[in-house]
């Protein structure tokens, strides 16, 4: 069972407001990226969170939502929490960032299937040539990951995984669009209103 923690405890500073509740066609963020995790083949989705919004969206669709109180010591401490909560049973996580509003079950399950059918313990997926979200971490790096400090996420253990890694390049790169501006949301609101 692969195990979905979308990472949505974030302070948004580029954004100067809540981006997780800025809406992309009339639906918040938060709303679309939990949509794409329900209909995927993910076992289970944990939604770490800071702000009530956030926790209300994802309490209306049924998943485990769990508060970050310490939200300043970054990415990271996301990760911790989701992986904490995890079902033992668990083979991988996949985190997954709360402002990738056109993320979709597709690209997911793309992922999900190539950790499921290989022997590499990372799979990331490439976005236009460049890393992005959302990474699977199999269950056997669990101690590795509770170390992890920062805003980093789990960049340094790709780095020093390489051989570890599988790379899976995604022909839809609009799915691994993030939005940390102003700009990049209202890019992202025209192409979601396309759709």
């Amino acid at each position: 069972m692969i195990i979905g923690i979308i990472m949505a405890s974030g302070f948004s500073t580029r954004m100067n407001r809540d981006k997780l509740t800025l809406t992309i066609d009339g639906e918040p963020v938060i709303e679309r990226v939990i949509k794409a995790a329900k209909a995927s083949k993910l076992g289970e989705i944990l939604l770490v969170y800071q702000k009530d919004e956030v926790k209300d969206i994802g309490l209306k669709h049924g998943i485990k939502t769990i508060l970050n109180q310490n939200p300043e010591k970054g990415q990271s401490q996301s990760m911790k929490l989701g992986i904490k909560a995890s079902a033992p049973e668990a083979k991988g996580y996949m985190f997954i960032v709360g402002d990738q509003p056109l993320l979709n079950s597709q690209t997911i399950d793309i992922l999900i299937d190539a950790f499921n059918h290989n022997d590499k313990e990372i799979v990331v997926p490439i976005y236009n040539k460049k890393n992005g979200s959302p990474t699977i971490f199999s269950s056997k790096l669990r101690n590795k990951l509770l170390r992890v400090e920062g805003d980093k996420g789990g960049r340094e253990i790709i780095e020093e995984m390489k051989n570890k890694v599988e790379f899976i390049h995604i022909k839809d790169y609009k799915a691994g669009l993030d939005m940390d501006t102003w700009e990049e949301y209202e890019q992202i609101n025209r192409m979601g209103m396309k759709k």
